[in-house]
C-alpha cells in the first residue's frame, strides 16, 4: 500500500468514534492476517503443483499398465 492509500484510511478513521476505530483496526488486523495466510498458501502450492501433476500422470499411467486400480471412493 502506498503512502497515500495509508494516509486515506487514517483519514477515514479519524472520523470514526474511537470504539469504532478499535474494532476496524482489529477488522483489519483480522483481514491481513487471513490475506498473509491465503499468500502462503498459494505460494506453497506453486511450488507443489508441478510434483502434484506429475503424481497424477504416474497414477493415471500405472492404472494404464494394470499396476494400481482406481481409488473406490465407497472403501474410503
Amino acid at each position: 500500500m502506498g503512502l497515500d492509500a495509508g494516509m486515506t484510511i487514517l483519514k477515514m478513521l479519524e472520523t470514526l468514534p474511537e470504539p469504532i476505530q478499535d474494532r476496524v483496526v482489529e477488522h483489519l488486523r483480522e483481514y491481513i492476517k487471513d490475506l498473509r495466510d491465503e499468500a502462503s498458501w498459494n505460494e506453497a502450492f506453486s511450488r507443489t503443483e508441478g510434483n502434484l501433476a506429475a503424481a497424477a500422470r504416474q497414477a493415471r499411467r500405472e492404472v494404464a499398465e494394470g499396476k494400481a486400480t482406481p481409488l473406490d471412493p465407497e472403501m474410503l
